[in-house]
């Protein structure tokens, strides 16, 4: 069966969270980490708008294991484009971001043992054409949510694909449109440099009508 990491909002909302909060050498400070509940409505949900659960005020500044340059949270996997700014800034992250999360999900699932089968999966990247790519593959990965076809290699309506994209709260591509979702978890200065927040839209517009055209052609096949 699959295994889903992100049953409802609260969970992904505690995702975000530990993507912030614990991108930082030190270890995280208690009274930081339970802003997040305090926040919450008896659901637990969060009930806070704009910049949603990350508050820095009146906490010494992170010391940054890595810039999070893009992310996804889907219900079944994570997506992650990291840069690192400190020897082995990747795997400490990645570590802390795991395990916090999984005593998260044991703790209120009642269940034990590994979340995360194994380490994560990575891959080295080498030129700015590589940056692009993995900038479009990261965004645009809400769009099997919505569209099966994706799988297949296509898709049937690119522009309520598009939609999908731009709404999904769980990633950071509103941010790189300029439109404030959760902008203190990213490090975005690297990604502005390349292109400017309209010419990534038209990018990731471009390549949703490439495979909008490579599933007609497939089906003319």
């Amino acid at each position: 069966m699959e295994k889903i990491f992100f049953k409802n909002e609260s969970d992904y909302y505690r995702g975000i969270h530990n993507l912030f909060e614990f991108n930082d050498r030190d270890p995280v400070i208690w009274k930081f980490r339970k802003s997040f509940f305090e926040n919450s409505d008896p659901a637990g949900r969060n009930i806070r708008n704009n910049d949603t659960v990350i508050k820095e005020e009146n906490r010494k500044k992170r010391k940054f294991l890595v810039e999070i340059l893009c992310f996804c949270l889907m219900p079944n996997h994570i997506h992650l484009l990291l840069m690192q700014v400190k020897d082995g800034g990747i795997t400490k992250f990645m570590r802390k971001f795991g395990t916090g999360y999984a005593v998260h999900f044991n703790n209120k699932y009642k269940r034990k043992g590994y979340l995360f089968q194994g380490r994560f999966k990575d891959i080295l990247i080498k030129t700015n054409e590589q940056l692009r790519i993995n900038f479009v593959y990261i965004h645009t990965n809400p769009a099997a949510l919505h569209d099966h076809s994706w799988k297949d290699g296509g898709i049937n309506n690119a522009q309520e694909v598009i939609k999908v994209i731009e709404n999904y709260k769980w990633s950071s591509y509103a941010d790189y449109l300029g439109n404030k979702n959760f902008p203190s978890v990213t490090q975005r200065d690297l990604f502005n440099k390349i292109m400017t927040s309209h010419e990534w839209k038209k990018f990731v517009d471009d390549w949703v009508g490439y495979k909008k055209f490579k599933l007609i052609d497939s089906e003319m096949e």
